[in-house]
């Protein structure tokens, strides 16, 4: 930033260029982006990428999609969005966003949904370590009636907030205190949580609660006209609503190595919507090998959705404390594809020992970086 010189290295035959070339520390992300998801990147680095390498109009693809980051930004840019996650989740929090209704029009819903109707089984017990009993009757009428019809714009719109308000730390949520937005405390965890602050859930308002969130996410208005999106559910490596090279520009950040407790951090959210934890194969890599493959397979798609001269933003971040350069695994991995590897942008905000790039030394302080595999369709 700032016309800050790049710094060019070479390591184990990959191009790096270090710089900060886009900064999160200020607000700048559209409003619209304000959903909480685990481990997501900042809007500003599908931003920086979209600007320099499509142009509007042009289909922006994210294979792993999450809360819906690059599909929002191609839309708030004038390009055309298309998302996929194999957690139908993503589609949910993404999708209403693209093309959001009246802030009037929500209101409106909400003014007409009554949630005093109680239910007629009893309330769910394990529940109530999150929620006061009234909470709790007002959480459910909503699923209900969100599960008993086929969902307008309006309704998936109301849908999306209340999945992002079942739990928080603030009295902006429907749940006592707890863990952040973006995972769910199990039961037996909250119940800890009570007792160590010694609190008990207060009612909440659930439709006020909504009404609030949905205007602070439409403060800074809808996205522009842009080109129908596509969202599917699914693998990234078989994706075929996606038509052969149809994208200008892939931007994404997939499965690292860790091992995902899908069940465990999204089981409330799941519960909500009406889906089956179980039945959602998130990909799980235990070893750096089988990751290799994983991505393999993965470019083998890409190969076919991006067209010739397209590009792929691969954020692989760092892991394992910066032992792991997954970037060189990706390399490897597009080896005998038809893709050229331009180099790895690393974007470190405020980094002092350039000669430690590679890995993490260099990010006291609470330095913040992304490191992002840049390759072009032959």
């Amino acid at each position: 930033m700032d016309g800050a010189p790049t710094l060019e290295l070479e390591e184990a035959g990959l191009r790096y260029f270090v710089n900060e070339f886009w900064t999160s520390g200020q607000r700048q992300a559209h409003s619209l982006h304000e959903v909480s998801y685990r481990a997501c990147f900042k809007p500003q680095l599908p931003a920086f990428l979209i600007e320099r390498l499509t142009r509007p109009g042009e289909r922006v693809y994210d294979p792993f999609s999450g809360r819906g980051t690059t599909p929002l930004q191609a839309a708030l840019m004038g390009r055309a969005p298309a998302a996929n996650d194999v957690n139908p989740l993503s589609a949910m929090l993404c999708g209403p966003r693209l093309d959001p209704p009246a802030l009037t029009a929500v209101r409106a819903r909400l003014e007409a949904l009554d949630l005093s109707v109680a239910p007629e089984e009893p309330l769910p017990n394990d529940l109530l370590v999150f929620y006061h009993s009234d909470t709790l009757r007002q959480i459910i009428a909503l699923r209900s009636w969100l599960l008993g019809r086929e969902l307008d714009a309006v309704d998936a719109w109301i849908r999306m907030v209340a999945l992002n308000r079942l739990t928080g730390h603030s009295p902006g949520f429907f749940s006592v205190y707890t863990l952040p937005p973006n995972q769910a405390a199990s039961v037996v965890s909250q119940r800890k949580i009570n007792e160590k602050r010694g609190q008990v859930p207060t009612l909440r308002d659930v439709k006020s609660i909504i009404l609030k969130k949905s205007a602070s996410l439409l403060a800074d208005g809808p996205p522009p006209p842009h080109p129908p999106a596509l969202l599917m559910t699914g693998p990234a490596d078989r994706t075929p609503a996606l038509a052969d090279g149809s994208v200008a520009l892939l931007v994404t950040s997939p499965p690292f190595l860790d091992v995902v407790d899908y069940a465990g951090d999204n089981w409330l959210r799941c519960w909500f919507a009406g889906i089956d934890p179980a039945a959602v194969q998130i990909d799980t890599h235990r070893s750096l090998p089988a990751w290799e493959g994983f991505v393999h397979a993965c470019f083998g798609e890409f190969a076919r959705v991006v067209r010739p001269g397209g590009f792929v933003a691969f954020e692989v971040g760092e892991v394992r404390g910066g032992s792991v350069l997954l970037e060189r695994h990706v390399a490897a991995a597009i080896e005998g594809l038809p893709f050229d590897v331009l180099g790895v942008m690393v974007n470190q905000q405020t980094f002092t020992k350039t000669a430690n790039c590679w890995g993490v030394s260099n990010n006291r302080g609470g330095t913040n970086s992304n490191r992002i595999v840049l390759a072009v369709r032959q």
